[in-house]
């Protein structure tokens, strides 16, 4: 639900906020107060349009911020605020919206920065605002199927999973086989392309490591009277004229024999022995080397060759040898696929067409389930018409097959909801009735029964009661009571008897400070929530009978809504 909000300099309010309850929470005051305003402050929080006409005059720009706090681990919004990657711990969802007096506006939620759009799909999660011609759900045809499936419930959630499993498998051939289709000269462009490349690197008979040996040959070869001279000078220091080995050899025995007396001196001796053998090692390999050295004048161009032809090819494939084989290997898979395209077109066209004939059969069981529940629905909104004094009203949940004879996520079928509210006058689409009156009214019958099932935490109903009167009036009244004991309700309204039904009843006044104009909100006292109810009766004049009328309205009220709950 919305727990709280804040406003600062939006419209004519400066500073202000509210906490809200759970229930039916009503605002009510005089025209031009405000009432909308706060409204207008929800949808923007929702990620509705805004512009700088909103921003207080003289301000740099309006802050909105909104709590609210989700019970349900299961809500929906959840899953929505994991794909944005926000963080939501305790179950408190915190909007904020400021909007700039250079145009810009900047959107977070719980402190991290989103854009208008991600705060849209949240704020659909938590709010759902119905203005007197702003009813959207019901006046968007395709929205008409997703409320008809929410009321069918877990039976057709089930269907619905197994259609899509099949749906997505089917679309996804589809695209294939579309992309498949392709100009056949483009194809046996492709098949040339490829046939070349791979021929290309198969022909350089690739090794991984190569690269690098060809590397360190290279450098060995550039520099190879340096190396067999640097070898030959160490040679003879250790084992030419000189008999450097030998004087080691020799100090080696005279410093055995001494440890073999003192053997604090073993240590040592055993040193100079390990040194004077690797010496010899070492002079005996150096001798080895240098006998086999022979340098090869051809050998050098041949390696610079293949480095070159290697970087050629990393130019064209990969930037290493690795990437060039991998490429390789795709492009042999690509090929071979046009090269065998006709027989694996043909295989997938036969799964494709087996496909549709599954999509068929799970698509015609959505469509009976539909069906079944469009008659339940029927009975239900006719129910609830009735209690709206629309008897004479029909409601019709059309299920038809789309005349393109296709398929989408939703299986083959269009649903729309059909209306006559007068004996004798043909149905015809909702979103054709004209009378805001009677829009109101059957926007509060489908809503009294979709909010069991919507999980919308807030609802939101600004003025949906303008032009009715009298047991119309009551009947309203009731119908957002009833609505109230499974969502938070928050209504703006100027009838007495919906006034007379809140849980929470917010004034909303419009006061001058320093020559400005600004609105307050305050929840009112039982003795102030007569006089408001008086208020809205009579007009600017109370009196003793209106007050009293007030009264009775209160107590009716306090009955009628125990057998609500």
């Amino acid at each position: 639900m919305l727990s709280e909000i804040s406003i600062r300099n939006f419209a004519i309010i400066e500073h202000l906020e509210v906490t809200f309850d759970q229930g039916l929470t009503v605002l009510t005051g005089e025209t031009g107060a405000g009432k909308s305003i706060i409204i207008d402050a929800v949808q923007l929080l929702a990620g509705a349009r805004g512009s700088q006409e909103f921003i207080r005059h003289g301000a740099k720009k309006a802050e909105l911020e909104g709590m609210f706090t989700i019970d349900d681990v299961n809500h929906p919004v959840f899953d929505k605020l994991t794909e944005f990657g926000i963080d939501c711990e305790d179950g408190s969802i915190i909007l904020r919206r400021d909007l700039n007096a250079n145009g810009k506006t900047t959107c977070r939620v719980n402190g991290k920065l989103v854009t208008i759009a991600s705060l849209r799909e949240i704020g659909a999660q938590l709010i759902d605002i119905h203005g007197q011609h702003d009813n959207q759900e019901l006046m968007q045809e395709k929205r008409h199927i997703h409320l008809l499936d929410q009321f069918a419930g877990s039976y057709l959630t089930e269907a619905h999973q197994n259609y899509l499993d099949i749906y997505r498998q089917y679309t996804k051939l589809k695209r294939r086989l579309e992309s498949a289709n392709e100009n056949e000269q483009q194809a046996a462009q492709r098949i040339d392309l490829y046939s070349f490349q791979l021929k290309e690197i198969d022909n350089a008979e690739l090794v991984i490591g190569e690269e690098e040996e060809l590397e360190e040959e290279k450098l060995k070869l550039q520099h190879f009277n340096r190396i067999f001279e640097r070898l030959s000078t160490a040679y003879e220091s250790i084992s030419g004229d000189n008999h450097a080995l030998d004087w080691v050899g020799s100090a080696m025995s005279d410093l055995s024999d001494a440890a073999s007396i003192d053997k604090e001196l073993e240590s040592h001796s055993e040193a100079l022995s390990t040194s004077f053998y690797t010496l010899q090692d070492t002079a005996h390999e150096l001798k080895s080397i240098i006998d086999r050295m022979e340098y090869d004048p051809t050998r050098l161009p041949i390696v610079e060759d293949r480095l070159a032809m290697l970087t050629s090819l990393k130019r064209k494939y990969g930037a290493t040898v690795e990437d060039i084989l991998i490429y390789r290997e795709k492009i042999a898979d690509d090929l071979d696929r046009l090269l065998n395209r006709d027989e694996r077109i043909g295989r997938e066209q036969e799964k494709l067409v087996q496909l549709e004939k599954d999509l068929e059969v799970e698509a015609n069981e959505l469509s009976i389930i539909r069906k079944e529940s469009a008659q339940r629905l029927e009975e239900a909104i006719m129910r609830q018409l009735k209690e709206l004094h629309m008897e004479k009203s029909t409601f019709k949940v059309s299920v038809s097959r789309k005349t393109s004879n296709s398929y989408d996520s939703n299986g083959f079928d269009d649903v729309v909801f059909l209306i006559s509210t007068n004996l004798g006058e043909p149905l015809k689409p909702l979103v054709k009735i004209a009378s805001g009156g009677e829009l109101s009214r059957i926007m509060l019958a489908l809503k009294t029964i979709f909010s069991k099932h919507q999980g919308i935490t807030s609802i939101i109903f600004d003025e949906v009661d303008t032009g009715v009167s009298g047991r119309v009036a009551q009947a309203i009244a009731d119908k957002i009571a009833v609505i109230s004991t499974h969502s938070q309700v928050l209504c703006i309204s100027h009838l007495p008897q919906v006034a007379a039904m809140a849980d929470h009843h917010l004034l909303i006044r419009k006061e001058v400070k320093e020559n400005r104009t600004t609105t307050a909100v305050a929840e009112i006292s039982d003795v102030e929530r007569t006089k408001e109810l008086s208020r809205m009766m009579s007009g600017a004049e109370i009196t003793s009978l209106t007050l009293q009328h007030a009264d009775e309205l209160l107590t009716m009220a306090k009955n009628r809504k125990i057998t609500f709950r």
